[in-house]
């Protein structure tokens, strides 16, 4: 394989894996909408191509003369928690990239999904790919698509014969995010803009450990197979001190009691109901900080060379680069 198409090429994980794609002599094809902000891939040695990932045409055309597809386009907005736009990117947008893959006859596709597709457990028995979905409670566009985005593939795995691996990160931290995505929480801990600590938990990775994984998984990935990418189970009370340590700011004190954030949910989906505008928490919000979403990640560590940089490596990385960046 030597050239390779990447749909979300400049996200913040997309440009890590434009970058260790580049490091490894990959030809990169990076597919980004029009007008879209291309800081990540700014002075990197890509074919830059514009697209929509809704228009056949062109990402068919996109594929000509690339030996694979990394698909981690998508659109992560979780708030609104209903949002036709977010189900149309992530489930069409899908289907058009298998589609074209299909067409072109591309050595493999790698779909990005996200670790949420599957059951999350506790840090003693922490959820694994074989764990069934447990988010449609939730009631969030975003998993409720990736969860039929990640079914899409495996099907066209088993009927059509899509050389397809799935990858599915956790919560990923780390330098080089100028959309300000999943690090936003580490800026709102920095700012002061988090009172208080959710019960719950989640599993944290770097995202460099998530872009070696992902191209490790066009030559070491089993096609059908899915990987969880993360590292560390932490509850935000550990994740919440961790940061704020590194960021040399006092951590939040006062814990969140599950049913007070289930209020503070219903309270800012009334708002919104009123304003006709998100409010910066939903009910869905509420109820995911209120679970905690740990995973075993022995999986792709064995078969795909999945990386464990420690999280705390991963967040003075991010420190270090917002402050050079004028965010801090």
């Amino acid at each position: 394989m030597k050239t390779v198409l990447l749909t979300g090429a400049n996200g913040f994980l997309g440009g890590h894996i434009c970058r260790e794609l580049v490091r490894r002599g990959y030809g990169v094809r990076a597919f980004i909408r029009p007008g879209a902000d291309q800081q990540t891939l700014d002075s990197l040695p890509v074919d830059i191509w514009h697209g929509d990932l809704l228009d056949k045409d062109n990402v068919r055309a996109a594929v000509y003369g690339c030996d694979a597809i990394i698909h981690a386009g998508a659109v992560a907005s979780v708030n609104p928690a209903r949002d036709p736009h977010v189900r149309a990117v992530n489930i069409q947008g899908t289907a058009t990239t298998v589609m074209a893959a299909l067409q072109a006859q591309v050595q493999r596709y790698v779909y990005v999904g996200t670790a949420n597709v599957f059951g999350f457990g506790s840090k003693a028995y922490p959820g694994t790919e074989q764990s069934p979905y447990r988010g449609r409670p939730y009631g969030l566009d975003y998993m409720d698509s990736k969860r039929a985005a990640t079914d899409l593939v495996l099907d066209a795995v088993q009927r059509e014969g899509l050389p397809g691996i799935l990858v599915h990160p956790t919560f990923m931290v780390g330098p080089i995010d100028y959309k300000i995505t999943s690090n936003a929480l580490l800026l709102a801990l920095a700012r002061g803009h988090v009172p208080a600590i959710p019960a719950g938990g989640k599993n944290y990775v770097h995202v460099a450990d998530v872009a070696v994984a992902t191209v490790n998984a066009l030559t070491l990935g089993r096609v059908g197979e899915s990987y969880i990418l993360g590292n560390e189970n932490m509850s935000y009370r550990e994740s919440f001190r961790l940061m704020s340590q590194t960021l040399g700011v006092r951590p939040p004190r006062l814990l969140l009691p599950r049913p007070v954030a289930q209020l503070v949910g219903w309270l800012g989906d009334r708002r919104a109901d009123l304003s006709q505008r998100p409010s910066p928490i939903n009910a869905a919000m509420a109820a995911v900080s209120n679970d905690e979403h740990y995973f075993s990640v022995s999986k792709a560590v064995h078969e795909l060379k999945l990386p464990q940089t420690p999280i705390r490596v991963a967040v003075e990385q991010a420190v270090a680069w917002f402050r050079r960046h004028g965010s801090l």
